[in-house]
């Protein structure tokens, strides 16, 4: 199996992956330089699947995730979850005083989830996004000048770099919720015995525009007991003022209830799409 996922070497995408249990037989790890290739690695057949962040405890969702699988892929689906505890560094090349720290380097994520820390401790250091915190360690290991990197533990290992501080992250139940992506028509994994579900689908342009129109649309699942566990709004990018929605709800698509409330969705909607239906991680 050819597992797509946000490289180089030293990711907490790696950190996470390493994990997971993955399927009996050969696994081939594929580093990508985005998220967005490694999702699109899979509607192209050049990956059977993708691992990738959807969504973190502080700072909310992934929106190159979310982005890719709105408007970049329509071949692809969800076909499971896993729930990782993220833990941040504060590398550098070598041991060095904070306040001679002239930039900070890693991948905006981190920058966010660490924001609390970097005020307090490092108010003059310049803020720089790369495309991921491995490459910010790697950055920093190859550079004479005093820069740190936020990242994982395996990335300061992976780069000879030293620690300077461990935990940096503002909340200590700092959580990334990764998602497995597959080939549209995948089944997805199976659950343990009595285990629950959960849906997620994006849609938009609700025909009716009126005051209320969304929550006529929602009400489609609370009629029906279908619980919403999230919700979130996201540019359309026709124009400004009109958005797609993302949900995740409890229930299997399958499921008569949930089957029901998302076709009565698509009276009141332009667009619905399933993203995925996979047991809770």
């Amino acid at each position: 199996m050819r597992i797509a996922y946000l490289g180089p070497a030293g990711t907490f995408t790696e950190d996470a992956l390493s994990e997971v249990q993955l399927p009996e037989g050969e696994i081939k790890p594929q580093c990508m330089p985005t998220i967005h290739e490694a999702i699109l690695a899979v509607e192209s057949g050049e990956a059977d699947r993708a691992f990738v962040p959807l969504e973190n405890s502080t700072e909310g969702s992934v929106r190159s995730t979310l982005d890719a699988l709105a408007f970049d892929t329509g071949a692809v689906t969800i076909v499971g979850e896993h729930d990782f505890a993220v833990h941040a560094m504060l590398i550098a090349r070598q041991p060095i005083a904070l306040e001679k720290i002239e930039v900070v380097l890693s991948h905006p994520q981190p920058l966010a989830q660490c924001a609390r820390f970097l005020r307090e401790n490092l108010p003059t250091a310049e803020l720089r996004s790369v495309s991921s915190t491995a490459e910010a360690a790697r950055l920093v290991s190859d550079s004479d000048e005093p820069w740190a990197a936020i990242g994982a533990a395996s990335a300061a290992d992976l780069y000879g770099c030293s620690i300077l501080r461990k935990d940096i992250e503002d909340e200590a139940n700092n959580v990334t919720r990764f998602v497995w992506i597959a080939p549209a028509g995948t089944e997805p994994e199976a659950g343990r015995p009595g285990q629950t579900w959960k849906t997620s689908l994006v849609f938009s342009e609700l025909g009716a525009d009126h005051p209320g129109a969304l929550v006529d649309a929602l009400m489609e699942f609370s009629s029906r007991d279908v619980n919403l566990t999230r919700i979130e709004s996201r540019p359309l990018r026709s124009e400004l003022g009109r958005y797609m929605f993302f949900c995740d709800l409890e229930g299997q698509d399958t499921a008569q209830a949930v089957a029901e409330a998302i076709a009565s969705l698509r009276t009141k909607a332009e667009s619905v799409r399933v993203l995925g239906s996979y047991p809770v991680g």
